[in-house]
């Protein structure tokens, strides 16, 4: 043995030819925490040293490469000055030119996923062998940043400017083919044959078949380059990059700059520069909020892992009601491999949601996402029916009926009686108290909530909902059966709007005074869509559902009187009252014509102005800033009662569900998030400047007594 750590060794393995293997101890995956890093540089060290060494390959223990930077543990540097991480990446990347700068060659031997600092280890060999079965990417901009493991520095030398730009700023995952096509790799072949290949890769470059140190010195040297063509190169990209990731994503950008910057310099003072500006990224609020957004996304895979744990198989689904929502869960469940029943009363209404499921399946195809023979094999598996034959096998059924009560605890009571005994009974509902619907049960212990999110297909939440009588195994269950159907569930209590919908409604609230005092309701969804929204409140209000929202805002009402009840005519309420429903026929704040693609494209409608002029204040010009604060504070003041009414179970459970539910801007992390990024002290500050609004913008007690201490959300 060479070398021996706890994360990396090296041994002998043929004739010269040592083996730089990761293996980190203690963990299901590698990854570059600090002392991967600095056993790495050791091993290094050991390697140069030692003159019998000839060449090396480089190769994993485990099932991937290695998944990247251990962000659990540099997060916390990324609170610190710019000079010290600046400063921390010049010190890691001594260990990657160490690798790089050894006196003999080195392939290396990716069996499975290499994603950022992965990938940038492999680049700094001279060669990579890809297996068929791996992935590889530079995914740091979704988290704020870019590489900062030598990659902006290394993938344009190997790559050229505008594939390192697609790679490093899109933050892609790639495929072997997609990898060799670009030169990131050098070779792709079968699993079992890759630690072959890469001893044979090796073995050639020792035996001078391959001139190893002029395919090194490309990466230590500048871009190869003219500098108008250089320039040029770059402009462009640039322009491509502004263009698909706005000014609300610094790290792109930044990306482009930064190799822009270090093109004509030699590897280590390209280093320099790769690292002031990584610092400098790394200390954006963006940065912050999408790193946070990374750790709670494994906070909550840990806690469904923990439910679906306790749960019972599911080998075959239902859905009740076979509308656009039941179509879309049949097709979700089938898709993923869980064969699903779909019942309703009418013919024409199981044709449209086999309707819905065949048009989801040929657009697969159509992209080459999907074969017509596996098509045919999803659809097998829904099976459309009038009446209740073979339920009696079911373990999970879901019920999409009409939200009205009554129809839904009619078809739970008639379904409860049909299925087996330890079935598990979901309703679909967005509004309705699953403990009232619970009543019409004779084993309500089996009865929870299973709310999708519309389009079901896209939309990656699913709230598990837990009445009064729900039990661990239901809940457990239904956990399961959504992260199957490869969805990501969030469990919260019974109340009114569980949780999404409850902290909604608020910030539609907020709109509606804004409305009552006089603002536009173009200019409204303008600023909240520089904000960072997909759209607007009247343009969301529009795709929701008028009619919709005003059932949604009855049901908030009722359950929140002190502060969802209000004493005006809502704009909204105008907008129903004259069947404008918004997309779904046509007109609602905006009217809606079909674009060349067939979608439904909004335009601007005077009446609207004319329709809600009577109930409206005379025309105000608001600033932006007072926009986005009179809709922000009740939405995060809502969150903040949710999670003190323990609706949900945590900060990251919470924050998680409106990025995925409703779309909240991911770079500003959440609600909760939000209101860190303001300050808890300014926050409460900022409400009590619109107090005079009302209840709606009122803090919590408890709220008040963290500004007080100094406390936030994410300590």
């Amino acid at each position: 043995m060479i070398y021996e750590g706890k994360a990396v060794t090296v041994k002998p393995v043929q004739d010269g030819i040592v083996e730089l293997n990761f293996d980190l101890q203690g963990e299901s995956v590698n990854k570059f925490n600090r002392l991967t890093v600095e056993e790495l540089g050791e091993a290094a060290k050991a390697m140069a040293a030692d003159k019998s060494i000839k060449g090396a390959i480089v190769t994993s223990a485990k099932s991937v490469f290695i998944v990247g930077a251990d962000i659990t543990e540099f997060g916390e540097l990324f609170a610190r000055p710019a000079e010290e991480i600046a400063g921390w990446c010049i010190k890691s990347n001594q260990a990657f030119n160490a690798i790089e700068d050894l006196p003999f060659p080195t392939v290396t031997a990716m069996n499975g996923i290499a994603l950022g600092g992965g990938l940038e280890m492999c680049l700094a060999t001279d060669y990579r062998i890809m297996s068929t079965a791996a992935q590889c990417g530079l995914p740091e901009t979704k988290l704020g940043l870019f590489p900062g493991f030598g990659g902006t520095v290394r993938m344009p030398r190997v790559i050229g400017v505008d594939n390192a730009v697609e790679w490093i700023a899109a933050g892609g995952q790639h495929k072997p083919d997609k990898a060799l096509q670009d030169g990131v790799v050098d070779a792709v072949v079968a699993p079992d044959k890759l630690r072959e290949a890469a001893l044979s890769l090796v073995q050639d470059c020792i035996d001078g078949k391959i001139d190893y140190k002029a395919r090194r010195q490309e990466k230590l040297e500048p871009i190869k380059l003219p500098p108008m063509e250089n320039m040029m190169a770059f402009q462009t990209c640039s322009a491509m990059v502004m263009q698909q990731a706005g000014r609300n994503y610094p790290a792109p950008m930044a990306a482009v700059e930064t190799m822009q910057q270090h093109a004509g310099m030699t590897r280590d003072k390209a280093l320099e520069v790769e690292a002031k500006n990584f610092a400098r990224v790394a200390t954006t609020p963006a940065a912050d909020a999408l790193i946070g957004l990374f750790l709670n996304d494994q906070a909550l895979k840990k806690t469904t892992g923990k439910w679906a744990k306790q749960a019972k198989p599911v080998k075959q689904a239902a859905v009740l009601g076979a509308g656009i929502m039941g179509g879309g869960i049949a097709f979700q469940s089938a898709l993923k491999g869980t064969p699903i029943i779909m019942k309703d009363i009418k013919d024409d209404a199981l044709e449209l949601g086999m309707s819905e499921a065949t048009k989801l399946l040929s657009k697969r195809v159509e992209k080459k996402k999907m074969n017509p023979a596996k098509m045919g094999e999803v659809l097998a598996s829904i099976r459309p029916t009038l009446n209740y034959g073979n339920f009696d096998n079911v373990d999970i059924i879901v019920e999409a009926v009409v939200e009205n009560v009554k129809v839904k605890q009619s078809v739970l009571a008639e379904v409860e009686k049909e299925a087996k005994d330890d079935v598990i009974l979901a309703s679909n509902t967005s509004t309705i108290a699953i403990t009232k619907l619970a009543e019409a049960l004779q084993r309500p212990e089996n009865f929870v909530g299973m709310h999708f999110f519309n389009p079901v297909h896209m939309m990656p939440l699913v709230e598990v909902i837990r009445g009064e009588k729900s039990s661990d195994e239901a809940i457990a269950t239904t956990v399961a059966y959504a992260k199957t159907m490869g969805k990501t569930p969030v469990v919260v209590k019974d109340c009114p709007g569980f949780l999404v919908n409850r902290v909604l409604f608020p910030y539609f609230g907020g709109f509606g005074m804004l409305l009552r005092d006089g603002a536009d309701f173009q200019k409204v969804d303008k600023v909240m869509e520089r904000f960072g929204w997909p759209m607007g409140p009247a343009y969301l209000m529009d795709v929701v559902g008028i009619d919709t929202g005003v059932h949604a805002a009855e049901v908030m009402a009722e359950g929140f009187p002190d502060r969802m009840k209000y004493d005006h005519k809502d704009a909204t309420e105008v907008m129903y009252e004259n069947k404008r429903y918004g997309q779904k026929n046509g007109v609602g704040f905006y009217k809606y014509e079909t674009d060349k693609k067939g979608k439904p494209k909004k335009v601007v409608d005077e009446t609207t102005y004319e329709l809600i002029k009577p109930h409206v204040a005379a025309s105000k010009d608001f600033e932006d800033q007072e926009i986005i604060e009179r809709l922000m504070i009740p939405m995060c003041l809502e969150m903040v009662r949710c999670l003190e009414e323990d609706i949900v179970g945590s900060v990251a459970d919470a924050d998680m569900a409106l990025i995925m539910g409703i779309g909240f801007p991911p770079f500003r992390g959440g609600a909760l998030k939000y209101i860190d990024s303001i300050g808890v002290k300014q926050f409460v500050e900022l409400c009590d400047k619109y107090q005079e609004l009302g209840p709606l913008y009122q803090p919590t007690d408890k709220l008040r007594d963290m500004a007080a201490n100094g406390k936030s959300f994410y300590q």
